[in-house]
């Protein structure tokens, strides 16, 4: 071991001491005594470390202790709703399904809030077991479930709801996967939360995220690995990955999730469900659990993921209320408009195959041809549309402003903890010293200039000058983009989803590919995905011949995290301007409905 080695070195050095002074040689007594020193000084930081890592790992054993305790009571309280819960009739599992035909139901009293939260529980319980969706039951939900009958009926009334971990509940940990938040339970819900509540929601799990929220896989050292409901080797996507693993496998009806580059639209389109990024500011962010709060550049949003767009929608004028802009005065005051949202009035839709920056997979490309077609052969006007230099996008603009400090608040926030393999990747790159990342830039450009971009981009900004410039930039690009959009004439824009799930442990690898996803987040740009075809044996033969961009380092290792995908789910993503979400959802749902359509025909 490392430590008997090092005391073996302090003993040696301590003899050549001795002998040095029966020799008279002061200079080698000075030698040998600073090297005991900083042997010394060695020896002890390492033994500190390992003990701080003893400690931490004996406190995640606590802590998955407690969250194995968690569920062995939601198995008890659910037993118990089993057995006091009273309802005329049951609804099978497809009927769970429809939010907006569960929530009349309730109201109408053809079946119990107390049935449906069992239901709901006994189904998280078995998708748990098989993912590793939940990092947490909400016990409060039984005191939720019995004052019910003494609450107004609000539109989300007797539904069961899963959480995004980040999202704070009064009580409970917001970890978001790092030692510096376990044991730190919130004083009080986040105003989502409070919204949701006063709707008559029952939050009643909290559910996995990746270490730092800062990645689309979903793992980290607390809670462990979420794996994809369609194949346990794939990943499930982050940050939002616990969400959309639940969701997919059926044990929640409706989940909250937030979006800072993807982190809703990822999983859920890598699980086969939808899910929606409303505009940043449209839902209350106030309350939540960040790691990089000073970050301007690429906007964050809260948002929905559910099986079908409708409950999307639906859980979007719920949460539009006056309870929550009286909560949150920051949040425009703008009710959910159901007229655009029930308009049946052809569209003027963009649509795009490739973004130019990262090639698309042939399945990635295929989903948007043929989702195209139907909305032709629907009636809708269909244009081409170019993204306005995505390469400068993305070098320039949004990997400069998330990585504005070269990385050092993501390092900062895992200071002291146990890194996820997963995140190894990208926290040794961000180490590395500026003078490397400029060397990297110079030697790789000429062979891969893209991935030569990469390694400037994350150098940081050097001053607040240059911050304001990058600000100025950041504002001007998106000008420059929406200006495309209206020159053409177009209502929304019809792109892409980055998909199928990929192979676990490829998403830390490959941030660069998110560009079809945090392009919007920069734009602030509603976006959802809906799924609309599965991976097919022909796309995986033309995923073999894949060359990319440059068929870079990048590129090839796309390849391998896409290969052996067929049968998963593909998604497309649909898009409109900002604080047009229900126009956004209203594109949604007509993709869905003629996906649907073809699948019956």
């Amino acid at each position: 071991m490392w430590q008997f080695r090092l005391l073996e070195l302090v003993i040696s050095n301590l003899k050549r001491g001795g002998e040095d002074r029966s020799s008279g040689n002061a200079v080698g007594q000075i030698q040998k005594f600073i090297s005991i020193i900083a042997i010394s000084i060695v020896l002890s930081l390492k033994l500190m470390r390992w003990l701080e890592i003893r400690n931490y790992r004996q406190m995640i054993l606590r802590v998955r202790s407690r969250r194995e305790q968690s569920l062995k009571d939601m198995r008890n309280v659910m037993d118990g709703i089993k057995t006091m819960g009273t309802y005329q009739t049951k609804i099978d599992h497809e009927q769970l399904l429809s939010l907006r035909d569960l929530c009349k139901s309730i109201k109408v009293g053809d079946v119990s809030a107390s049935y449906i939260l069992h239901a709901y529980m006994e189904k998280a319980l078995e998708a748990t077991k098989k993912f590793n969706c939940i990092t947490e039951f909400l016990p409060e939900c039984q005191t939720q479930l019995l004052e019910l009958e003494d609450k107004t009926k609000g539109l989300l009334y007797g539904i069961p709801v899963s959480i995004k971990e980040n999202i704070n509940c009064k009580g409970h940990d917001s970890t978001c996967g790092l030692k510096k938040f376990i044991n730190k339970p919130v004083s009080e819900d986040c105003v989502i939360v409070q919204v949701l509540k006063k709707q008559g929601a029952i939050p009643f799990v909290k559910t996995n995220v990746p270490q730092t929220l800062f990645s689309y896989e979903c793992s980290n050292p607390i809670y462990g690995q979420t794996v994809n409901p369609f194949n346990t080797k794939r990943t499930s996507g982050g940050s939002s990955g616990g969400e959309a693993a639940l969701i997919a496998a059926g044990g929640s009806i409706l989940g909250i999730g937030t979006d800072v580059g993807g982190s809703i639209r990822f999983p859920a389109a890598f699980c086969g469900i939808c899910g929606f990024k409303p505009t940043a500011s449209r839902l209350s962010k106030k309350g939540l659990t960040v790691n990089a709060s000073g970050q301007r550049t690429v906007e964050s949003s809260v948002g929905p993921l559910a099986r079908d767009v409708d409950s999307l929608a639906y859980c979007m004028k719920a949460l539009l209320c006056e309870e929550m802009f009286e909560l949150d005065p920051t949040v425009p005051p703008i009710p959910f408009d159901d007229m655009v949202y029930a308009d049946t009035k052809p569209l003027k839709i963009g649509y795009f195959e490739s973004d130019g920056y990262w090639i698309p997979s042939p399945s990635m490309k295929r989903a948007v041809l043929e989702t195209k077609q139907l909305l032709k052969d629907a009636g809708h006007t269909l244009i081409s549309f170019t993204p306005p230099k995505m390469f400068y996008a993305m070098n320039e603009v949004i990997f400069q402003g998330l990585l504005a400090d070269s990385g050092a608040t993501f390092l900062e926030n895992l200071k002291g903890d146990i890194i996820d393999p997963h995140l190894r990747t990208q926290v040794s790159t961000y180490s590395m010293p500026g003078i490397m990342k400029k060397l990297l830039y110079f030697f790789l450009k000429p062979f891969s200039p893209r991935v030569a971009a990469g390694f400037r981009a994350i150098g940081g900004i050097g001053s607040v000058k240059e911050l304001w410039k990058h600000h100025i930039a950041a504002v001007t690009y998106r000008e420059e983009y929406v200006n495309a959009w209206k020159h053409q004439n177009i209502e929304v824009l019809l792109c892409p989803s980055l998909g199928p799930a990929l192979n676990i442990g490829y998403a830390g690898k490959l941030s660069a590919a998110s560009s079809y996803m945090v392009i919007f987040n920069l734009l602030n740009f509603p976006a959802g995905v809906v799924p609309v075809t599965n991976v097919t044996e022909e796309d995986e033969k033309e995923l073999m011949n894949y060359t990319g961009y440059l068929n870079d380092i990048w590129d090839k290792t796309f390849k391998k995290a896409m290969a052996g995908g067929v049968d998963l789910p593909l998604a497309v993503q649909c898009v409109a301007l900002p604080w047009q979400d229900e126009l956004c959802l209203r594109f949604m749902k007509e993709v869905e409905r003629l996906v649907n359509l073809k699948k019956i025909t």
